[in-house]
């Protein structure tokens, strides 16, 4: 069972999780999650959505533009040299980015197809990268969504093997986002394709958490012998991260109700179609957190050097901030950049505990002179706004 936390919408329609309606505000879960979680009760009265401050467009000091003139970027991975590769994702383009100099465009990967939210998504580095010098993909093709293996020696970008296939396909709910986790094996996210039913099948990649190793198979441990799902269940999902403990966290974009921070364990089923937000329903896991749709739109997820998540919002144009609590709870969500740069795809967590945002106004937005753009947050920037 999960920790209880503080409500912050105390309504009872909110904490039903209905799917009609317009919900005000995030909502902290108090719901049992997957068994084996203990449940420890809050302390203190909830407050109101309406004792929440109205946002206003945050002030922008001490962050740094790295990047300009993006056709819609997508993934970003970091190097060890404080650098960066990002894809674009009608272009195909892995892009070279490095603080103080024109991107530089290493390649395209070959056999894109993009249409609506498909085309080059999400990218990964091998753990072994400074030896193997290998990278992981999430591309849109003519048939299917695919994960391929490249490699980059000499800032010259080949392409490798497929090593996972057969990945439903749409143009919308693609999923995309590629990570290695702290056991060494690959992480993929998937969206249903527009298809609900993809997220409760097992025998389907879409609505899924996968988990292979670097060949694609299957990794060792997986809770379903034989077969690449890790979680089920899902609509799609954009961000997934770890905190220092190892703890495995998702954002997922809800449909018209609610999007969702959740906690990830291997084997657990997150409910859509079924259950949209907290649903308190026997057999499937409730959100952390939830937002009105209008709020979030939550693409990118990362655990911040404070051990708080970090979640790259689209509609919502901001970057959600929710602090965790050994990973059973959350507290109150707080809402930063709000409308500073507009739409935010991607958020990652770099090394030296800045934080690096990629935007997302080319696509679905308002581009501002300069867009689509990359920007770092430096480690003093939080003591500035957080109080």
């Amino acid at each position: 069972m999960r920790a209880t936390a503080a409500v912050l919408v105390a309504t009872a329609v909110a904490l039903a999780g209905c799917t009609s309606g317009t919900p005000a505000g995030p909502v902290v879960s108090s719901a049992p999650a997957a068994a084996g979680t203990s449940t420890t009760p809050e302390s203190g009265s909830s407050p109101d959505a309406s004792s929440l401050p109205s946002p206003t467009p945050s002030p922008v000091s001490t962050t740094t533009t790295v990047a300009t003139g993006l056709s819609v970027p997508w993934g970003l991975a970091l190097l060890g040299d404080g650098s960066a590769l990002v894809t674009e994702r009608d272009t195909a383009r892995v892009l070279l980015v490095r603080p103080g100099a024109r991107p530089r465009v290493l390649g395209r990967v070959p056999g894109v197809v993009p249409g609506g939210e498909g085309g080059l998504l999400g990218i990964a580095l091998s753990p072994h990268f400074a030896s193997d010098h290998q990278l992981f993909v999430y591309a849109t093709t003519a048939g299917d969504n695919r994960v391929l293996r490249m490699s980059l020696r000499d800032n010259v970008l080949r392409a490798d093997r497929v090593i996972l296939s057969g990945i439903p396909k749409a143009g919308k709910h693609n999923g995309g986002r590629l990570a290695f986790g702290p056991d060494g094996d690959l992480y993929v996210t998937t969206g249903d394709a527009g298809f609900r039913q993809n997220a409760q099948d097992r025998g389907s990649l879409g609505g899924k958490i996968l988990r292979v190793t670097a060949d694609g198979a299957p990794a060792p441990g997986n809770p379903f012998p034989g077969s690449p799902v890790w979680t089920l269940g899902h609509r799609n999902v954009q961000g997934i991260a770890w905190d220092v403990h190892g703890r495995m966290y998702a954002s997922e974009f809800g449909q018209d109700t609610w999007d969702e921070l959740n906690l990830i364990r291997p084997g657990a089923n997150y409910g859509w179609p079924l259950v949209e937000g907290i649903g308190h329903r026997a057999g499937f896991v409730d959100p952390l957190v939830q937002w009105p749709t209008d709020d979030a739109s939550p693409s990118g997820l990362a655990i911040g050097a404070d051990g708080a998540a970090y979640l790259a919002a689209l509609r919502g144009e901001c970057l959600w901030r929710v602090p965790l609590d050994g990973g059973t709870s959350a507290g109150q969500p707080r809402r930063l950049l709000y409308r500073s740069y507009g739409r935010l795809r991607t958020v990652v967590s770099a090394p030296d505990g800045r934080l690096w945002l990629v935007t997302g106004n080319t696509f679905r937005g308002s581009p501002r002179p300069g867009d689509d753009r990359i920007v770092i947050l430096p480690t003093d920037w939080f003591r500035e706004a957080l109080p």
